[in-house]
């Protein structure tokens, strides 16, 4: 009797974490990030998966911010700096720059684009309401920079369109 018993307790705080997860997961919106020192915010419906830093091949001839390509679950990737896309690294810092913290942010499948962005580190999920006031982004700031949010804690946050980012004309001419 006390096996039954047990069992129901079990299936019920079972049943009160996964409801609890749900609208977690249902409240989170960006994918929150660092890179260069700053911080970005990424939209999750535009965001893929979260790879750590893989061996990246490098591509002579090509823009700073292209590192190169990597085999990621059998498929081949174009590894994008983010830091240096945005001009907040040299291209000689990207080795410099990694850490064990450093992973791969893939693009969502939606995009079109077998593509990851080279991330400094994770950050976790935000949601709208842990940001206190929001700004329009700067006069500076890319296209793809929608706009600046800013935490409780007073931190600024970027919040980047991906559809934007690789719409962009020079994104997909990777050239040099």
């Amino acid at each position: 009797m006390a096996k039954r018993q047990s069992l129901k307790e079990l299936q019920e705080r079972l049943a009160q974490r996964l409801t609890v997860a749900r609208s977690e997961a249902v409240a989170a919106t960006w994918l929150a990030i660092e890179s260069g020192g700053r911080r970005f915010l990424l939209p999750l419906v535009q965001s893929g998966e979260i790879f750590p830093l893989a061996p990246v091949q490098r591509v002579p001839y090509t823009k700073g911010w292209f590192v190169g390509v990597a085999n990621l679950r059998g498929g081949l990737n174009g590894v994008v700096d983010l830091a240096q896309l945005m001009g907040l690294a040299a291209p000689a810092d990207a080795s410099e720059r990694t850490t064990s913290e450093s992973r791969l942010v893939s693009l969502h499948a939606a995009l079109g684009l077998n593509a990851v962005l080279w991330i400094d580190r994770l950050l976790g999920l935000r949601s709208p309401g842990q940001f206190s006031a929001i700004e329009d982004r700067g006069t500076d700031d890319p296209p793809f920079i929608t706009r600046a949010l800013v935490d409780s804690q007073g931190q600024r946050w970027q919040e980047i369109d991906l559809q934007q980012l690789v719409s962009e004309p020079g994104f997909l001419s990777i050239a040099a």
